[in-house]
């Protein structure tokens, strides 16, 4: 059985015992969908991240216990930490690609990891038909 490298970092902080814990594979190309989600809740904490090398970047998925998510913001930032400090990346910024939030960007400046994420477009929206009925 081939062995998985795993890291447990605390995002968000610079204490041990602090922070928002996620776990980070490095992985050479993706595994079953079943299988990290196994891995996943095997490390039962809030989300585990699997990067995998890209042409440009890394792919990037983040998963629960229980189930494979859009994004999570701590686990992103975990895994550019591991490439940055534990894997020997020596680039200003490293680029994840997600099938499921798009283009993601982490950079370092001295001591600090900067994220630059997509926003979600707001959309103005009427409730009042709903407020109405439930008077």
């Amino acid at each position: 059985m081939k062995k998985i490298r795993l890291f447990q970092v605390d995002a968000f902080t610079d204490r041990l015992f602090a922070g928002n814990p996620a776990a980070v594979c490095p992985l050479d190309q993706w595994l079953p969908a079943a299988l990290m989600q196994n891995i996943a809740a095997e490390n039962n904490l809030a989300e585990t991240a699997f990067i995998v090398p890209a042409r440009d970047g890394y792919e990037i998925r983040w998963f629960t216990p229980a189930v494979e998510v859009d994004l999570c913001g701590h686990a992103t930032l975990a895994s550019a930490y591991v490439l940055f400090e534990c894997l020997g990346y020596s680039g200003r910024e490293i680029t994840f690609h997600s099938v499921r939030s798009g283009v993601l960007k982490v950079s370092r400046r001295d001591d600090l990891l900067l994220m630059d994420f997509p926003s979600d477009t707001l959309e103005r929206v009427s409730l009042e038909d709903e407020i109405q009925a439930a008077i």
